[in-house]
């Protein structure tokens, strides 16, 4: 067996074991969300669950809509400012 046959294998054997742990996980992770499931149906507080997630859920989505709408001003924008309330202030004291 050649050393480029050992690496294509090895490299076969990685991708194997990736995916292999990549459907664990996702395995375990469905298994978890469905006991949770479970778990809060049997909650007689279900109703005002909902509602706090609900609320929740629109507060997350406004804050991530304000972080992506509201633009920062222009960098050079904000250095003329400066520099033009700077040389208003210079001349300012001089007069």
């Amino acid at each position: 067996m050649t050393s480029g046959a050992r690496r294509d294998q090895g490299l076969e054997d990685q991708a194997v074991l990736l995916v292999a742990g990549l459907a664990d996980l996702t395995v375990g992770a469905i298994g978890s969300a469905a006991s949770l499931v479970q778990q809060l149906l049997r909650r007689s507080d279900g109703r005002e669950l909902a509602r706090d997630a609900q609320q929740d859920l629109m507060a997350r989505g406004r804050i991530a809509l304000d972080r992506i709408a509201t633009v920062p001003p222009a960098h050079l924008e904000v250095l003329a400012q400066h520099a033009m309330a700077e040389r208003a202030a210079a001349t300012g004291s001089d007069a």
